[in-house]
């Protein structure tokens, strides 16, 4: 039997909030748009969903085609419904956010991108659509999440400094953190292994890196364990 949709239907799209972390600052990946609306301008990497994938799949295709990255793990964070929200038509979108480490992740503009760049969060140009809107979202989400689950490992290398783990954290949280209280907070946690290694940083001695128990967090996970810088 045919049915007959009687009511008008608006088109649905899937934008992505990627982040990664380098030289101390957050950034957030970025397409120049090659096509009108909105030519020339920057915007989060994303387009519409066909009508035979689901929204996962959608958001995978879209940031594979506009610039390359693949394998990244995306969890849809809102939808956003303005009415205005895009001149050609009524579009709701859903939004999705990743966080990957940069160093592993080469951008690079296709299909109607013109290019592909990251920015630090701190030097963001004018953003297309309502894009501007979902990026402080999804920065507030962010912000609220990493306070209670270790998900900011994820931006940095498998082993680091705690140096480079309070940098980390002041980037996400836009705030200056007391060195001492944070390093004891974060060893107190039980969650980093320190190695038997250590780095270069300028002009200071040599830092002892570490890395990141994740097995060790998932089990305490289990039993109620509460992350919290």
């Amino acid at each position: 039997m045919t049915y007959t949709y009687q009511y008008p239907r608006a088109a649905l799209t899937v934008d992505c909030v990627v982040f990664g972390f380098d030289e101390g600052a957050l950034k957030v990946l970025l397409i120049e748009r090659a096509l009108e609306p909105f030519k020339g301008k920057w915007a989060l990497p994303g387009g519409f969903v066909h009508v035979d994938e689901t929204l996962d799949d959608a958001a995978r295709r879209e940031l594979d085609e506009e610039t390359g990255l693949r394998e990244v793990f995306l969890e849809q964070l809102y939808t956003f419904g303005t009415l205005s929200r895009d001149p050609r038509e009524r579009v709701v979108t859903v939004a999705y956010y990743a966080l990957v480490k940069l160093s592993d992740h080469k951008a690079k503009a296709a299909t109607d991108a013109a290019d592909a760049q990251w920015f630090p969060i701190s030097k963001l140009p004018r953003l297309a659509f309502d894009h501007g809107e979902i990026l402080v979202t999804t920065l507030a989400r962010l912000q609220g999440k990493v306070r209670y689950q270790p998900i900011g490992f994820e931006l940095l290398p498998p082993k680091f400094t705690l140096s480079e783990l309070q940098h980390l954290y002041e980037a996400i949280l836009e705030t200056e953190l007391d060195k001492r209280n944070f390093r004891k907070k974060v060893l107190d946690l039980g969650l980093l292994v320190p190695l038997r290694e250590t780095r270069m940083a300028g002009r200071h001695r040599p830092a002892q890196l570490f890395r990141f128990d994740a097995d060790k967090y998932r089990r305490l996970n289990k039993r109620g364990f509460n992350f919290e810088v």
